[in-house]
């Protein structure tokens, strides 16, 4: 059970702090049972949760996990995304959201970033689904291991760069 002020990642709203536990005020709520309130650190809305529900709700990565997804990245294989089908392509990534896993959301970005890459070395720009996907994949992942890393969201990549280069691994 968490507890007030963890932090957690719950789907695709990202890291958010465990404000309440118990039975919140909202008449939308079923008063016979205890809820998580949560608020998400990339909006203002306020979620609740059942705290028996079976939903996709899991801790932050800690400070050594988060270093060691780092360190992990360049040997991390791609999704298997081999479609140009930009209706499967969005269907494909978006499974990669539903795991709410950090490793998946790296899977997803490297590939998406080397599909770029190609792209861009024909001379084409990038799609605009796989745009759309990598800015919620930086921005779930990154909001992640800010908070995991203890720093500011718009110096993950950074970070990141700066962790792989210091082990070799860049």
């Amino acid at each position: 059970m968490y507890q007030i002020g963890d932090y957690v990642v719950y789907g695709g709203s990202g890291v958010c702090q465990v404000m309440a536990v118990g039975t919140p005020a909202s008449s939308a709520c079923d008063r016979h049972r205890p809820y998580y309130t949560l608020r998400p650190l990339a909006s203002t809305e306020t979620i609740y949760v059942p705290v028996d529900a079976h939903v996709s709700m899991r801790p932050v990565l800690t400070r050594q996990e988060a270093d060691a997804l780092i360190l992990q990245l360049p040997g991390l294989p791609e999704c298997p995304v081999d479609t140009k089908n930009p209706q499967l392509r969005s269907h494909a990534y978006q499974e990669s959201f539903r795991a709410n896993d950090s490793a998946e959301l790296a899977r997803l970005l490297k590939t998406i970033h080397h599909k770029d890459s190609d792209a861009r070395r024909a001379g084409r720009q990038p799609g605009k689904v796989d745009e759309r996907f990598r800015k919620r994949a930086e921005a779930l992942l990154y909001g992640e291991l800010a908070v995991a890393l203890g720093i500011p969201q718009d110096s993950v990549p950074q970070y990141i760069h700066q962790k792989l280069k210091a082990a070799g691994r860049s």
